[in-house]
C-alpha cells in the first residue's frame, strides 16, 4: 500500500493492477520526466519539476515499491522499471517523445528506457550517473570502499530516538523552500522508509548486465552532469586521497558517456553533492533541461 492514503500533491492512477503516483505541471514539450535516484521519490525533485513547468510539461512519478506508488517486491528489473513508466505516461496521457532526467539509479532506468522505447525520446539529462564501466575508471581500493560501504549499510540498525530527530532537522532544512504540506510528508518518508535504497540497489550488477546488453541510445541530445563536491558519508570509509581519485574517475567516467555520443555534453558541478546536487544546483540541472528541449 501508498506510505499515506493521498500525496500530499498529484494523483495515482492504476497501471498493471498498481496504484502509481504522478505529478503533471505545465504544458507544451517535449515533456521532461524526472526518474528518481534510489532512496529518492518524485516530490524530492519538487523544485525542478516547479521551475521547468514555466517552460514545458514536467512529470514527477514514484515507480512501484517507493513513495506513494503501491509496494512491490524489490530489486527490479530496468526493463521492468522503463516498461512501467512508459505505460504510466500513456495512461496520464502524457504524450511523446519525452526528455528523460534519471539521477544516479534513475538515470540506469533512463538508459534503459531510451535502449527499449527509443521513438519515445527526444532527450536525455543524466544526474550524476552509476555505468557498468565505472570499475574501469577507479582506482582498484575503490572496489573495497564501495563493498564497505554497502556491508555498512544493510548492518545499520533502526535509528535511535536521538538519531531521527537529528534527522527530522536536517531534511527540514533540506526541504525548507518546499511547501509546509509536502516537507512535513518527504521527511516523515525518509525517516519511516530509508531502507529502500537497500531494496533497489540490490540488483546493481544485474542492472548494468541489462543495459551493456541492451545496445546504444538513439542519437538524441545528452547531458551529463558531474557532481564533484564532497560527500561526508564516503568520508567514513576511505582516506580523502581514495575518495577524490575515486571522483576524478567518476568525472572520467561521465566524459566518455557523453563523448561517446555525437550530441553529447559533459557539465561538472564542483559545489554539488551526488545525493542532491538537484537541490544543490537548480540551476544546472534546469539549464541542461532548457538546452535539451532547445
Amino acid at each position: 500500500m501508498p506510505l499515506t492514503a493521498s500525496p500530499p500533491r498529484g494523483r495515482t492512477l492504476e497501471v498493471a493492477g498498481r496504484a502509481l503516483f504522478l505529478d503533471r505541471a505545465g504544458s507544451g514539450g517535449p515533456p521532461v520526466v524526472v526518474l528518481p535516484g534510489a532512496g529518492l521519490v518524485g516530490l524530492d525533485y519538487l523544485n525542478v519539476h516547479t521551475a521547468a513547468a514555466e517552460f514545458t510539461t514536467s512529470v514527477l512519478y514514484d515507480r512501484a515499491g517507493t513513495g506513494w506508488s503501491d509496494a512491490v517486491a524489490l530489486p527490479r528489473t530496468a526493463a521492468e522499471v522503463a516498461t512501467e513508466l512508459r505505460d504510466l505516461l500513456r495512461a496520464a496521457g502524457v504524450g511523446g517523445p519525452y526528455v528523460l532526467a534519471g539521477h544516479s539509479l534513475g538515470a540506469s532506468y533512463a538508459r534503459r528506457f531510451a535502449q527499449l522505447f527509443p521513438a519515445d525520446v527526444a532527450g536525455v539529462l543524466l544526474l550524476d550517473p552509476g555505468h557498468e564501466d565505472l570499475f574501469a575508471h577507479l582506482p582498484a581500493e575503490a572496489v573495497e570502499l564501495n563493498e564497505r560501504m554497502k556491508q555498512a549499510a544493510a548492518d545499520m540498525p533502526d535509528l535511535t530516538e536521538d538519531q531521527l530527530a537529528a534527522a527530522r532537522g536536517q531534511y527540514a532544512e533540506l526541504f525548507a523552500e518546499w511547501p509546509a504540506d509536502v516537507r512535513e510528508s518527504l521527511v516523515e518518508h525518509h525517516l519511516a522508509a530509508w531502507r529502500t535504497v537497500l531494496g533497489e540497489t540490490a540488483n546493481e550488477d544485474d542492472v548494468y548486465a541489462e543495459l551493456r546488453a541492451g545496445g546504444q541510445l538513439p542519437d538524441v541530445p545528452l547531458i551529463v552532469l558531474t557532481a564533484m563536491g564532497r560527500n561526508p558519508y564516503w568520508s567514513q570509509f576511505g582516506s580523502e586521497e581514495l575518495i577524490e581519485a575515486a571522483q576524478r574517475g567518476i568525472r572520467d567516467l561521465h566524459a566518455s558517456i557523453a563523448a561517446a555520443s555525437s550530441r553529447g555534453e559533459h557539465r561538472v558541478l564542483d559545489d554539488a553533492a551526488h545525493q542532491f546536487l538537484h537541490i544543490q544546483r537548480k540551476d544546472a540541472v534546469l539549464r541542461a533541461i532548457r538546452d535539451l528541449i532547445r
